[in-house]
């Protein structure tokens, strides 16, 4: 993937060199030429083509983004009522990933979540302990984790 960004980079600045346009139109013109060059030769490489890599993190941020507003809103919503009706609770969570990262990526964004916390992570990286604020039912909090944040660090590590 680095040597697909550092030659679609190379190709950037070949482009403004050539066309002694050192804009930011220059600039946009010649990565996106070089993206179809390193894409139109992308077989020749023995990694994906490493857009659908930067894609995939696209949309794992703006689904973080999507879910820290909705649970923003919710915790404040709670936290606002008159009658505190919420069951906070800890719940173990399975998980299918892997490599220590990913694990890692995936503690830190129920963290970073408002209304959960990761509490604890077994030694063998497949079980995370999760504090949440409010818990009507388990396993619809699994589900959500796991059709959330767990599909999209699977998609970035596939891409």
């Amino acid at each position: 993937m680095a040597i697909q960004i550092l030659l679609n980079l190379m190709l950037t600045f070949i482009w403004m060199f050539l066309q002694n346009d050192w804009t930011l139109g220059g600039l946009t013109v010649g990565y996106v030429l070089g993206l179809l060059i390193v894409g139109a030769f992308r077989r020749f490489f023995s990694r994906p083509f490493y857009m659908r890599k930067v894609w995939a993190m696209i949309r794992l941020f703006l689904l973080f983004n999507k879910e820290l507003l909705l649970s923003s809103f919710t915790v404040a919503r709670q936290t606002v009522s008159p009658k505190l009706s919420f069951r906070p609770g800890i719940f173990a969570y399975t998980t299918e990933l892997e490599t220590d990262w990913e694990v890692t990526l995936l503690a830190c964004l129920i963290s970073l979540t408002p209304g959960t916390l990761t509490l604890e992570v077994s030694r063998d990286n497949r079980y995370l302990y999760i504090h949440a604020m409010d818990i009507k039912d388990v396993e619809e909090h699994i589900k959500q984790i796991r059709n959330t944040f767990e599909t999209a660090i699977l998609e970035v590590r596939r891409a």
